[in-house]
């Protein structure tokens, strides 16, 4: 609602507000000709988020607060009474090389009285007067989005570098596992078929080879459900069946009683398998039975190394998302489980990881490569705030219409000096080298701006928890926001302008 009080202000009124004091009676006198003077009545929005930026608004009377809507819910950013304080189209100068939108609401808290100039009327007076501080605030508008992107390419450059360290280590172990099992089965194979040629020589009845297959059968099947021995219980029945071997006169008693044991061979077995061959052919049926059992664990070796290498080249089509369009719907714990592999490298003997999951969440529309990127900044922070010891806890649940997803660990905690300003671009505590300061930045971007969700974050001393907010059903109205360097009102020339995070969970 419009209603104005008085059409215009005069030069002298204007010169009385600290942005227009240094400006001189032509300048002035300019301002005071196309500016207007509005009031609007209390509990009513100046300018709402999202509108085409088409005036540029001075605080004269009246309180007007800051407002933002974040995953459905209006988040009051500030307020203030201070006469002379700036908000709506700060970016006009730039023109169409930005979206020209409001980045927030502006609400009359009380009734208001504000000085209006029309966006285009604040532009050629900038463009005009400010030649040089125009250059310099392209510069640096321009500069810092660039540097930005360059930079949190690096970032995700970096970031994919050491992932790919790890999971090609994590590769190479099950990869070199089952090159040294293919090797040691081609030379059990080899003495398979020397076998084989002395049974050709008919040295053994039809009889007892096929009593012989029988028992290779057996021990194969054995083999496959032997049980997992502690040391101690896998030392006590090696012994057992090395005593069953010396008795009955085989060679290389101490070389078979380990593998007969792995597949589940015992004293009791051994007997009524090769009573029924006789003494001549025992030692030939102990060795053929030997080579049989070992070849069916070679083949298990193998079997889990190419399964771990499945289950980690998975976890990477997970991770990357390549497969999937844009946007599509994710399990998000599909997404943290495939992040947790890949950064299983990085994760220190010393530390815990623990699932709070809840497995009834639903899908939630996603881009799943940039939230795994989320998770990893997330995960990697906590580990190195534990410093190689403590408990990494990842929790899901649900609340109304929003899912949650929170990263916990046990280390010192964030002071509260610094915690208002660590989602801030290039703010880092890490070492010279070792931090760009841009991923809990890159994190808060991906979450609020491209998932219309929030990120927040509660520390104290052993217990730090960053807490992703992603809405379930994405808003109908859901835009990309504007950069947030905008999202709060102007105050005074020395007052810093930076964008506002919350501070707390």
């Amino acid at each position: 609602m419009n209603a104005p009080i008085r059409d215009r202000l005069s030069p002298a009124e204007l010169r009385t507000l600290f942005l227009f004091e240094a400006l001189d009676d032509k300048q002035l006198a300019w301002l005071s000709e196309r500016g207007r003077v509005e009031v609007r009545q209390g509990a009513t929005p100046v300018y709402s988020q999202g509108e085409p930026a088409t005036c540029f608004f001075v605080l004269l009377s009246g309180t007007v607060a800051v407002v933002r809507r974040l995953h459905g819910d209006d988040i009051e950013f500030g307020r203030t009474d201070q006469v002379g304080v700036y908000s709506g189209a700060t970016q006009a100068y730039l023109g169409d090389r930005v979206d020209q939108v409001y980045p927030n609401t502006l609400k009359a808290i009380t009734d208001v009285e504000l000085f209006v100039l029309p966006a285009e009327e604040f532009a050629h007076a900038i463009r005009t007067w400010f030649p040089m501080a125009l250059h310099l605030l392209e510069g640096l508008f321009f500069g810092t989005r660039a540097s930005n992107t360059i930079i949190g390419e690096r970032e995700r450059l970096e970031a994919l570098g050491s992932l790919t360290a790890g999971l090609t280590h994590e590769l190479n172990n099950p990869a070199a596992a089952a090159v040294r099992a293919t090797d040691t089965l081609r030379d059990r194979v080899t003495k398979m078929r020397h076998k084989l040629a002395l049974i050709a020589d008919g040295r053994v009845d039809g009889t007892r080879l096929h009593h012989l297959v029988e028992m290779q059968d057996e021990a194969v099947k054995r083999a496959y459900n032997a049980p997992k021995l502690s040391a101690i219980e896998a030392a006590d029945a090696e012994d057992e069946v090395t005593d069953w071997l010396e008795n009955h006169d085989i060679d290389r008693s101490w070389d078979i009683a380990p593998v007969l044991v792995a597949g589940g061979i015992d004293p009791a077995w051994l007997s009524a398998a090769t009573d029924r061959l006789g003494d001549e052919n025992r030692q030939a049926a102990v060795g053929w039975l030997m080579y049989t059992i070992d070849t069916e664990l070679l083949m298990g070796e193998i079997e889990d190394a190419v399964s771990r290498i499945s289950g980690l080249v998975e976890a990477a089509r997970q991770y990357s998302q390549l497969d999937r369009a844009a946007q599509q719907p994710v399990d998000v714990h599909e997404l943290l489980d495939a992040t947790l592999v890949m950064l299983q490298a990085k994760i220190p003997s010393g530390v815990r990881v623990v699932k709070e999951y809840d497995h009834d969440l639903p899908t939630v529309p996603a881009y799943g490569a940039e939230l795994n990127q989320v998770w990893t900044n997330l995960i990697d922070n906590a580990l190195g705030a534990m410093n190689g010891s403590g408990t990494l806890t990842i929790a899901t649940w649900r609340d109304g219409d929003h899912l949650f997803v929170e990263v916990r660990d046990t280390g010192p905690g964030i002071p509260a000096d610094i915690r208002p300003r660590i989602f801030e671009p290039f703010f880092t505590t890490k070492p010279v080298g070792e931090g760009t300061g841009l991923g809990l930045d890159i994190s808060y971007r991906i979450v609020v701006n491209k998932h219309h969700g929030d990120i927040r974050v509660d520390s104290q001393p052993g217990d730090t928890r960053f807490r992703v907010c992603l809405p379930i059903t994405p808003p109908a109205d859901a835009e990309e926001p504007p950069p947030a360097a905008a999202d709060t009102f102007r105050t005074s020339p020395t007052s810093p302008t930076s964008r506002t995070e919350p501070a707390s969970g």
